[in-house]
């Protein structure tokens, strides 16, 4: 009886080994792939979030311009309307 094949170190000869030390680099790969994809996906997803941020600031900020060009447009509409009125008065008399 021999125990050779107990006692020997595996080899790429045994297929079974030699699948192990091929699919080890792929995981490590797929491994470090997919931390690079995340990572990606982390810094793109940071940039949406500073765009969005900005595109929400610049809202807000012609949200209150539009506020006040429309309270300066009511005023003057009413100072137009009230000399309007008189003048519309005065040619009514005669």
């Amino acid at each position: 009886m021999c125990f050779c094949n107990f006692l020997s170190p595996p080899s790429s000869l045994n297929p079974s080994f030699a699948k192990l030390r091929i699919k080890k680099p792929k995981v490590r790969i797929l491994i470090r792939r997919r931390f690079e994809e995340a990572s990606e996906m982390e810094i793109s997803n940071l940039e949406l979030y500073l765009q969005n941020w900005c595109i929400i600031e610049e809202n807000e900020r012609l949200r209150k311009k539009a506020l006040v060009l429309d309270q300066e447009n009511r005023a003057l509409l009413s100072e137009l309307n009230k000399k309007f009125s008189g003048f519309n008065k005065v040619v009514a008399k005669p």
